[in-house]
């Protein structure tokens, strides 16, 4: 004769068989928020970031920047130029002001999907000559306000083209 092995087993009262069912249940439900919670964490690791950089203008603060304001209006205005040069053509300085937005995702390197560059021309006097915005249409270098690409040669050809020169090269672990 075999022995039950069902009988061997000293038999719980209904109230704590119920109680560690129901501890058994409820330890599952915390186990499946906490994977949820840590696919959702996850997940946004993975998501691109958008990473600003510089000073982002509208197209109002552009349009406050009016031929014939002296330098000090156009700092307060604008606020501090990323960097100034004195145009030796004109004898005037210029103000640029560069920014860029560029997205990440995870650890991989950013990826600089746009750069804008504000110059402020002055004239000797030092009044605002005109103002132009400077951004990549095309792959080349274009003004958004006088809708113009700069001619080769132009005083401001040089900064320009290092300032645009890496956008769009593949980089993909280090400089």
């Amino acid at each position: 004769m075999r022995p039950n092995c069902e009988n061997t087993m000293p038999r719980q009262p209904k109230r704590i068989s119920r109680a560690l069912v129901s501890l058994r249940r409820s330890s599952a439900r915390g186990c499946g928020v906490m994977l949820i919670a840590l696919a959702a964490v996850l997940g946004t690791g993975c998501s691109e970031q958008v990473l600003k950089h510089g000073q982002h203008f509208s197209q109002g603060d552009l349009q406050q920047i009016q031929p014939g304001m002296s330098r000090e209006q156009v700092r307060l205005t604008l606020g501090t130029p990323s960097t100034t040069t004195t145009a030796s053509a004109t004898g005037g300085d210029i103000y640029y002001y560069i920014s860029s937005v560029a997205t990440q995702a995870a650890f991989f390197k950013p990826k600089e999907v746009d750069r804008q560059i504000v110059a402020v021309y002055f004239n000797p006097l030092g009044s605002v000559e005109r103002v132009a915005n400077y951004g990549l249409k095309d792959g080349k270098v274009f003004d958004f306000i006088s809708r113009t690409t700069p001619a080769p040669g132009g005083n401001e050809d040089g900064l320009l083209k290092q300032l645009f020169r890496n956008l769009g090269t593949q980089q993909i672990f280090g400089d």
